[in-house]
């Protein structure tokens, strides 16, 4: 399954994301609604079917610990993760700790990104956006998106 497109949500009184319907169906066929969340680099959160962040995890795991920006990345990566599973309902707790983390308060956009999500504040989202538009009308692309035609 492959996931795409940004949707308005909101975060329930406990915290919890109630994952879209045309989302949950697939994560239910695919990890049975296990999903992991975690901190991203860039101030959001990453929502991963489990199956898809094991081979992530692996990955960040394996680089030196003793290179200090490897160590970073697992403490942020590897170090905020928290295996989460949907409800009968569709909804998954995103912990007090990650909420605060990604400045998440009630308003909130998931954007699919192929093999998981991103979490962002609605604040957030609004001003990366401008700042890739204004990336993109600058003509300022990066590497490998030299050929692309829209």
């Amino acid at each position: 399954m492959s996931f795409q497109g940004a949707t308005a949500l909101s975060l329930d009184a406990k915290g919890r994301l109630t994952i879209p319907a045309r989302h949950r169906d697939a994560l239910m066929s695919q990890c049975g609604g296990n999903l992991v969340l975690t901190a991203h680099p860039h101030g959001c959160l990453l929502v991963y079917p489990l199956p898809d962040w094991e081979p992530i995890r692996a990955q960040v795991l394996a680089a030196p610990s003793f290179d200090r920006t490897s160590a970073a990345l697992k403490r942020l990566l590897v170090g905020n993760a928290r295996d989460e599973e949907m409800d009968a309902a569709g909804r998954v707790l995103v912990a007090p700790e990650l909420r605060s983390l990604a400045m998440l308060d009630k308003q909130v956009r998931l954007v699919g990104q192929g093999r998981g999500f991103e979490l962002w504040s609605e604040e957030a989202w609004s001003a990366q956006q401008a700042e890739a538009s204004a990336l993109f009308a600058s003509g300022a692309l990066p590497a490998g998106f030299e050929n692309l035609a829209l």
